[in-house]
């Protein structure tokens, strides 16, 4: 096995996911996934944890989706093993990154809203989700398989400590503002954002952070004006969704287009009220992702680009006793802070030209 599968695996139970000994873990396996789990196994096994893993396919989600007649029971049986569980490790690697690109929108909108509570259950657990390299994530990104395993190595292998350290400096200005206005090519976008928290996305759930890679820092919007284009590519249950246009009033999308992908995008704002909504405005740090590659784990994490997703907002983000956006879907979208960009936090710029002022030229 390549020893940077182990060091994976390592990260991911030790760093990312706090695994103590006794801890009940489920750990969901995409069919591309079997080495990573495989390690992770063997790590959780020298911690004493107790494992429960579980077999994910994107061609079985798709016979599954397309056989049925769309009036989809409650996953009660699921929702118990999350409520049961301490943690969640999702380790993804599909064959098929389009596999269900020909399920029909209503019919995956409708299994959303009735697996609502099985994903409510997963996130109260402490769940982290990464990404084994495999050839179909490969092609995607249009990259060789060797040369796709070092880009995800080179995210994934990161002296995360310090990178925390960096990223605080961020949170701590959003903690304090209220208003974050975004001005890109095709985009001049006002977030309201006083009261809430954001979060240092240091890949580790001590951070209230759940994905590795990670990288990023965001907070939950509380409420949205103007317009923004997403130039990053995006594949949306299956589908390619490229030059996204949102443009926003009093929080919600009133208009939408896209270049290509509009009716999936159609379909997600379709879901419920919520997907109308903005749940997170999320900002790129991980200089180990230097281009996109169609898997929004990274993309997201791209140092000089910004992300903003349509639906749910994470409760970490949101005071106490307080709901934010509620909704089916969490699905990012993706923009470059290139040049002539600005990044403002209460008037004053934070970015320039997709840099930190801090960073220098």
């Amino acid at each position: 096995m390549d020893d940077r599968i182990r060091a994976h695996a390592e990260t991911l139970v030790d760093w990312s996911a706090r695994v103590d000994p006794g801890d009940d873990v489920v750990v969901r396996v995409d069919e591309g996934a079997h080495d990573l789990a495989v390690a992770v196994a063997a790590a959780l096994g020298d911690r004493g944890a107790n494992l429960l893993a579980t077999y994910g396919s994107d061609e079985m989600t798709r016979a599954y989706l397309r056989a049925h007649d769309g009036d989809f029971a409650p996953a009660t049986a699921e929702r118990t093993l999350y409520e049961r569980a301490d943690v969640t490790l999702s380790l993804r690697g599909s064959r098929n990154t389009a596999a269900t690109a020909d399920v029909p929108g209503d019919v995956r909108n409708a299994h959303a809203r009735a697996r609502r509570d099985v994903r409510e259950a997963r996130l109260a657990t402490d769940w982290v989700s990464t990404v084994h390299p495999t050839r179909s994530l490969a092609q995607a990104a249009g990259m060789s398989y060797e040369a796709y395993r070092e880009f995800v190595y080179d995210a994934v292998l990161r002296d995360w400590a310090s990178l925390a350290d960096e990223m605080g400096r961020v949170k701590t200005r959003l903690d304090d503002a209220d208003e974050v206005r975004i001005v890109a090519d095709g985009t001049d976008l006002t977030l309201s954002v006083g009261g809430r928290t954001a979060v240092n996305s240091a890949a580790s759930v001590a951070y209230d952070s759940h994905n590795l890679p990670s990288g990023e820092v965001f907070t939950a919007p509380v409420t949205a004006e103007g317009e923004v284009t997403f130039d990053v590519p995006v594949t949306v249950e299956g589908t390619r969704v490229r030059d996204a246009t949102l443009v926003l009033s009093d929080g919600d999308v009133v208009e939408f287009a896209a270049a290509t992908g509009e009716s999936a995008l159609a379909d997600l704002l379709a879901t419920d009220d919520g997907a109308k909504r903005l749940g997170e405005l999320g900002i790129g740090m991980n200089r180990g992702i230097t281009r996109p590659t169609d898997n929004v784990l990274f993309d997201e994490k791209m140092a000089g680009t910004v992300h903003l997703a349509l639906g749910r907002a994470y409760d970490a983000c949101l005071p106490d006793g307080e709901t934010g956006t509620e909704s089916a879907i969490h699905v990012d979208l993706i923009t470059r802070m290139g040049e002539g960009s600005r990044l403002l936090v209460d008037g004053d710029p934070i970015q320039r030209d997709g840099r930190f002022v801090w960073e220098g030229a």
